[in-house]
């Protein structure tokens, strides 16, 4: 038996620029979603979650908040390629391009668009990738450049950091058939 370290995420190494990363994992937004968040983040803005008021307006219906529009595709972009990230620079260029409501399934796709060496952290380099999420139509609902500073491959973070197990795990373990 061998054992395999699971998806660990990108080293600075492993980008190249040109490499789209198609992230795995949509997500459909609910209407509880878009209000808890909205009134988590205090956003006061009534198109968001007064469904009488939004009615009356130019969508006529609610509109997910672009935050967490924002939020979930970033979200589901860490593990293509932040996952393995010493901190996150920056946000350029954000462009709301299509609207996003309840019910709509958010995929999102990262271009890598520039890589280079960091100036201060030996251990690390920086990376710009141009991130955009798709509904379920194929509409670009958002696109954003996002800078930020990640680890190489032979930095201590790459070390596995799964624990030892006091009793190791085996093959025909009769209780669990």
């Amino acid at each position: 038996m061998s054992i395999r370290d699971g998806w660990r995420g990108r080293f600075f190494e492993d980008f190249e620029v040109g490499d789209v990363y198609r992230h795995p994992l949509g997500r459909t937004i609910t209407e509880a979603d878009n209000t808890w968040f909205t009134l988590l983040t205090m956003n006061t803005n009534p198109l968001h979650f007064d469904a009488h008021y939004a009615g009356k307006g130019e969508f006529g219906r609610q509109l997910v908040n672009s935050a967490l529009t924002l939020a979930i595709v970033l979200g589901q972009s860490v593990t293509d390629t932040s996952q393995n990230a010493v901190a996150n620079l920056g946000w350029d260029k954000v462009r709301l391009t299509h609207p996003v409501y309840a019910g709509d399934t958010l995929y999102s796709e990262s271009l890598v668009v520039h890589k280079r060496e960091s100036n201060s952290r030996p251990h690390a380099g920086i990376v710009k990738v141009k991130t955009r999420g798709l509904n379920q139509h194929g509409d670009v609902c958002i696109e954003y450049l996002r800078t930020f500073m990640v680890y190489k491959a032979d930095s201590a973070i790459s070390d596995s950091t799964f624990p030892t197990a006091a009793t190791p795990i085996t093959e025909g373990d009769e209780d669990l058939v």
